[in-house]
């Protein structure tokens, strides 16, 4: 049974990414393909122009792209370490109220673990996860380059 649940991913923020719990970021979905996480417009991540702080947005959208690597590492059964080498965001309008963040590029991960363990290569491959309002209108998008290795 995979240890990858939505709750499971709560309590891990809770002690291993306390600025990311503490923020009001939370795991809402999770499956192999798609990981979303939810935000909402709070005090302790605002920023003066009464919208969540670009970082918060940042913290949210990685979390999204790192669940899903870290579920398709457990899943290959290989020991495999990540880093983030590489990132850049877009910023379309105010975030305020509830943001969700979505990465649904799991298809892109598994293909590149297969080809990690196959080549017992370094792989490094792009996943991108978008944030979007309660109106559905997109607020922000975030593109992460990711690089993993086999031990």
């Amino acid at each position: 049974m995979s240890k990858f649940t939505v709750k499971s991913m709560n309590k891990y923020l809770f002690f291993k990414l306390p600025a990311a719990y503490f923020t009001g970021i939370r795991v809402s979905k999770l499956t192999n393909n798609e990981v979303e996480a939810t935000v909402k417009f709070k005090w302790a991540n605002q920023n003066p122009f009464k919208s969540i702080y670009w970082a918060v947005q940042g913290m949210a959208s990685e979390l999204t792209t790192g669940v899903l690597v870290m579920k398709h590492i457990e899943k290959s059964g290989k020991k495999i370490s990540m880093l983030v080498t590489h990132q850049t965001g877009n910023f379309y309008k105010k975030a305020t109220g509830k943001i969700t963040f979505s990465c649904k590029d799991g298809q892109e991960i598994a293909d590149a673990i297969q080809r990690a363990i196959t080549t017992n290569e370094g792989q490094t491959f792009n996943l991108t996860s978008a944030g979007v309002n309660e109106n559905g209108d997109t607020v922000s998008s975030f593109c992460y380059q990711w690089s993993i290795k086999v031990k």
